[in-house]
């Protein structure tokens, strides 16, 4: 790995992290300068040096010298795809692609953007569900609504449908090389 992308490298976990570079150096051992020129890419730090920042920064060196982003369509595919688990419970939809963006956010290509796309999509399509439940309930129990059982699984079957509507078609639009597009409500994740 080049001392750049190194540099890089070694600044974004510290960043991800909440570390400054005055508490790097502190919990490495290193010199604050050395910790700067490092970041800057301007030396190569020596094997001794990285084993002390990969024990600062929680991760092992192999995982700090191996870092490189990739292209992985097939992992961005499956990231849309398991957003399909909401015909299952409305929160899988969110927690498996939540556990997918974790683990690959920084590895793989266009990850980030896209799970925060997703993330947002599903958290406003779970949040909107559960309040127009909520909201048909209380209204029949006070008597401002004769929505029926009936009434309400439609409702619900009508957002389910148009969840996995919405879920397909962006998948078919990134298998086609096409940009995705998920409406939300709200901007969890930015």
């Amino acid at each position: 790995m080049n001392k750049n992308l190194l540099g890089s490298r070694i600044k974004e976990l510290r960043k991800q992290k909440g570390m400054s570079q005055e508490f790097l150096a502190e919990e490495s051992g290193l010199s604050l300068r050395t910790i700067q020129r490092v970041e800057n890419g301007e030396t190569q730090p020596t094997g001794d040096s990285i084993k002390r920042l990969s024990y600062a920064l929680s991760i092992t060196p192999n995982e700090l010298m191996d870092w490189q982003i990739i292209e992985d369509s097939k992992a961005l595919l499956r990231l849309n795809l398991s957003q399909l688990s909401f015909i299952v419970f409305p929160f899988l939809g969110i927690l498996i692609p939540l556990i997918i963006w974790i683990s690959k956010k920084d590895k793989i290509k266009n990850m980030d953007r896209i799970g925060k796309s997703i993330l947002n999509f599903q958290l406003s399509w779970t949040l909107l569900l559960f309040v127009m439940i909520i909201g048909l309930f209380v209204f029949s129990k006070l008597g401002l609504s004769t929505v029926s059982f009936s009434g309400l699984f439609i409702t619900i079957s009508a957002m389910y449908f148009l969840n996995f509507i919405i879920v397909i078609s962006n998948s078919l639009r990134y298998h086609n090389g096409k940009s995705i597009k998920y409406p939300t409500l709200i901007q969890f994740l930015s």
